[in-house]
């Protein structure tokens, strides 16, 4: 048996041409009939470490009964000159998520995964304090479950008042260990309360793990990093799906 909340996962390969550039992590999101990609938008784009993919590829299940199966899956970014993903702002500045749409009928038949949809998104009843456990989902360095093609999961704490924008960001923060190729990776709790719409994902969607947070001033020899972590806010979703 395999849990649903790994095959919402999948690993995400940067490209620039033929050159293979960087990993990261990214998640499915389905609103109405439509599919999407969600990852950081760093991944796609970033103009301080000059990271300028033209494509990226997934990689999928395609089946359900050997899950040691699974095919590349390679998705432009740009068309014409023209990027195909969407980023947010807010009255901060930038968001550091991204979503690209993946064209269904481009997809294996067999194609096995799990999407998170609207109904995964925090309800105005659901509460959520601090110190609640998380968890991530998601590549660190790249590391899987070569044979099954699978994810790994990292236990994180919420650690700042959720809601609440931390320093004005609309991010919250989280305590896991992190590392790169996590970026892009769901922030999910499990749900207290049943939402059939939610299906075998019994789990809400909080977040979308962006970076370590480090503070500028730490003495690298005497202090250890924080451990602390930005998590994007995922009710940005409902506005980077909007048709």
């Amino acid at each position: 048996m395999i849990e649903a909340l790994l095959l919402t996962a999948t690993r995400v390969f940067t490209f620039a041409g033929q050159r293979r550039l960087t990993n990261a992590s990214g998640f499915f999101f389905a609103r109405d009939q439509r599919l999407f990609l969600v990852t950081s938008r760093h991944v796609l784009h970033d103009e301080p470490s000059e990271h300028f993919p033209d494509r990226i590829e997934v990689e999928l299940h395609v089946d359900a009964d050997n899950m040691a199966r699974s095919t590349g899956f390679s998705i432009p970014l740009y068309r014409n000159g023209n990027s195909l993903w969407r980023q947010g702002e807010d009255s901060a500045g930038g968001i550091d998520v991204a979503v690209i749409e993946i064209e269904r009928a481009a997809l294996p038949a067999s194609a096995t995964y799990r999407a998170f949809t609207p109904a995964h998104l925090l309800e105005r009843y659901e509460q959520v304090e601090v110190g609640s456990a998380l968890l991530m989902t998601g590549f660190p360095l790249g590391f899987h479950d070569t044979l099954h093609h699978m994810p790994v999961v990292r236990h994180a704490v919420i650690a700042s008042s959720f809601g609440l924008r931390f320093q004005g960001q609309g991010y919250f923060l989280t305590d896991a260990r992190t590392h790169r190729g996590t970026s892009g990776a769901p922030v999910v709790m499990r749900s207290a309360e049943h939402n059939p719409l939610r299906g075998d994902l019994p789990w809400l969607l909080l977040g979308v793990h962006s970076a370590r947070l480090d503070v500028g001033t730490r003495d690298l020899e005497l202090d250890e990093a924080l451990g602390l972590n930005c998590a994007w806010y995922a009710d940005i979703l409902l506005t980077l799906t909007a048709a």
